[in-house]
């Protein structure tokens, strides 16, 4: 039996939901890359909240999407951009869910990276920026997790040029235990964040970047870039000193990022592997026997989807995130911290599920059309 799915116009269309899933197992952590999913957070829908309030959080539902990722040997990014650092998950929670995840992850043996960054601020002098990272790093740390210094909406505010940006990564690389991943994550993800590194040149950004990541390579891991531009990934992979990795978060472009060519690859820190978990996890296991034109093939046909799904305006893409969670059964609302589920239309959401079934995302397709088929009702679709 086909859905009626609206389309921008107003008008409808049909579409026959597919009758079975990709079904792949869990498996081991690929070899040949280090790949982590940035993970969502599962609100609790109970909660009496309004979007001004600290974020209200289903912690069993939340951790057990976590067990899910790793148990198909996947990292987990914790407190990232994908659980609305920022838009909705306030520090305090972030804190504490930084704290269940670290210890998830020791229990069940699972690798994970939390952001740290500046968001128990609102502005502040570069002192003040300085002493938030600090203490976010402390949580990180102090949990047993590998930090990901995020970029700080404090600090673009604050910066008066490079030389504020240099000074303040040194300090902070060289209190740093190990080795952190520096995330650098475009305007396009978050508009206050234009002109990181002190210029709104995208060229000079660069220098300044790199010239922390030469001045401290033993103190990165890796750079985690989040501009979608392929090119750029590429140059600026080939220029890092050697034993520092390139974690693409280019969720346009991740298929031929990851695959690389004979100079390099990318290794990747993905909000985009939330849904597709499973199915990335499986790809760089067939990478990893060296058949590229097979990882291609598996990984090739979710970018449409990819795409969709980080349109214009970028920073909304966690609601589709958490839409596909829904839709999957890996919780039981389409409910969101701040209140985001309503930051994307019906036709926006319609053609996710379209896309999603399309490629066999869904575990249980008939629960994914059933679940489509209750909010378009919702929505007043007649079906």
């Amino acid at each position: 039996m086909s859905l009626l799915l609206p389309r921008p116009d107003g008008t409808t269309r049909a579409y026959e939901p597919r009758a079975t899933p990709l079904g792949l197992p869990p498996g081991p952590p690929p070899a040949s890359r280090t790949v982590f999913s940035a993970a969502h957070v599962v609100a609790d829908p109970y909660a009496d909240t309004s979007p001004d309030s600290p974020a209200a959080i289903d912690w069993d539902a939340t951790l057990a999407f976590r067990r899910h990722l790793w148990s198909h040997g996947l990292g987990v990014a914790e407190a990232m951009d994908t659980a609305q650092r920022g838009m909705g998950l306030d520090w305090p929670t972030a804190a504490e869910l930084i704290g269940r995840s670290a210890a998830e992850a020791r229990a069940v043996g699972g690798r994970i990276a939390c952001g740290i960054g500046t968001d128990q601020i609102g502005s502040g002098n570069l002192n003040e920026v300085k002493a938030a990272y600090e203490e976010q790093l402390g949580v990180v740390e102090g949990a047993g997790a590998q930090p990901v210094l995020m970029a700080s909406r404090a600090l673009a505010a604050t910066a008066r040029g490079p030389e504020d940006y240099l000074s303040l990564y040194t300090d902070l690389l060289r209190q740093a235990s190990g080795p952190v991943i520096l995330h650098w994550l475009g305007p396009m993800f978050d508009p206050a964040l234009d002109g990181y590194w002190g210029s709104a040149d995208l060229d000079a950004a660069t220098e300044t970047f790199l010239e922390v990541v030469a001045a401290h390579p033993d103190k990165v891991d890796g750079i985690k870039v989040s501009l979608l531009d392929a090119r750029r990934e590429v140059e600026l992979r080939r220029r890092l000193p050697d034993g520092v990795r390139c974690y693409t978060g280019d969720d346009f472009n991740y298929p031929e990022l990851i695959a690389g060519d004979r100079l390099g690859f990318s290794h990747a820190l993905l909000g985009i592997f939330d849904p597709l978990g499973p199915l990335a996890a499986e790809a760089v296991r067939v990478l990893d026997k060296g058949d590229t034109d097979a990882f291609r093939a598996l990984l090739d046909p979710t970018v449409d989807l990819s795409r969709h799904l980080f349109e214009t305006p970028t920073r909304f893409y966690k609601t589709g995130v958490v839409f596909l969670a829904w839709l999957a059964g890996h919780q039981a609302h389409f409910t969101m911290v701040g209140g985001l589920q309503s930051a994307r239309s019906l036709p926006h959401l319609a053609r996710a599920y379209e896309l999603a079934d399309g490629i066999g995302l869904f575990p249980d397709p008939g629960l994914a059309e059933a679940r489509m088929k209750s909010l378009l009702n919702v929505y007043g679709v007649p079906q």
